[in-house]
């Protein structure tokens, strides 16, 4: 990984940003607890995650996993001891405990072609299931602090979390946002995520720093363009669908180009003909 370290955006609130899929990692620090955001893609990654977070602060760790995917999640058999508490969405945990090699496999494949060693670590990697299921809401005291976990509904996945420190007027966004470049739809509910982003939005105020996916944290403003476009990315793939239109022709007009605007057609599509 070789990343300089957490640096703090807010309170008690810091934030690694990982170089190679500019993953962001967020650990909150309360008095005798502190809480890591997400755990990132390998053990070595882990590691180097581990050490910056033990140059923040000696107190025990709780985990959120904001999804599944392997960018955030695969750290955690080597960031969690026998007693750690890993919180994910009830989704989340049934896919890493159930589905441990397709979730493996999935990750290798992804990377193979651009990151062939990031792939080969991903296809050995030791998955870890998060022992607390989140549904709708749970909050959590970390020393002291009151953080709010919710799920704010179908988006980038069936699983997604968002992490919401109010003394410190942080969000931690997951998936859900993204900076770095366009929202992934692979296993995304395109209808559905503007609800969701609509959701978290309720959660900010004026002056929220939102901890996106990926990328630069960003305030409330972008999430609301995000939200526009996703809303027209939904409004597309109905009017498209109704109008029986190919999925090409819906990508040409997405918001967010013809690669990621097709997948997010073809999903639409499958939402609406139920096959999601």
């Amino acid at each position: 990984m070789t990343t300089a370290g957490f640096e703090e955006i807010a309170p008690g609130v810091h934030l690694l940003r990982e170089p190679l899929l500019r993953v962001n990692v967020v650990l909150v620090v309360g008095d005798g607890a502190a809480l890591l955001v997400d755990t990132l893609s390998t053990a070595g990654q882990a590691r180097e995650l581990a050490a910056a977070a033990r140059a923040v602060t000696p107190h025990p760790w709780t985990i959120v996993n904001t999804h599944h995917h392997f960018d955030h999640c695969f750290g955690n058999a080597t960031l969690a001891g026998p007693d750690t508490p890993v919180y994910a969405h009830a989704q989340a945990v049934a896919v890493l405990r159930d589905h441990p090699e397709e979730l493996r496999r999935a990750a290798y494949e992804e990377m193979r072609a651009g990151q062939p060693a990031l792939a080969e670590e991903l296809a050995r990697a030791e998955l870890r299931t998060p022992t607390h299921e989140v549904r709708e809401e749970t909050v959590l005291d970390v020393g002291g602090r009151r953080v709010l976990l919710r799920h704010p509904g179908h988006g980038h996945t069936d699983a997604d979390l968002v992490v919401r420190v109010p003394d410190a007027d942080v969000l931690v966004a997951g998936d859900l946002v993204e900076q770095s470049g366009p929202p992934a739809f692979e296993e995304s509910y395109p209808l559905q995520w503007p609800d969701a982003v609509a959701d978290l939005l309720r959660l900010t105020t004026p002056t929220t720093v939102v901890v996106p996916g990926h990328g630069e944290p960003v305030g409330p403003e972008f999430v609301r363009e995000q939200h526009a476009q996703l809303a027209r990315q939904a409004w597309l793939i109905r009017a498209g669908h109704t109008g029986s239109a190919p999925p090409e022709r819906v990508a040409a007009e997405s918001p967010f180009g013809a690669r990621p605007g097709l997948i997010a057609a073809r999903r639409g599509y499958a939402e609406l003909d139920g096959t999601a």
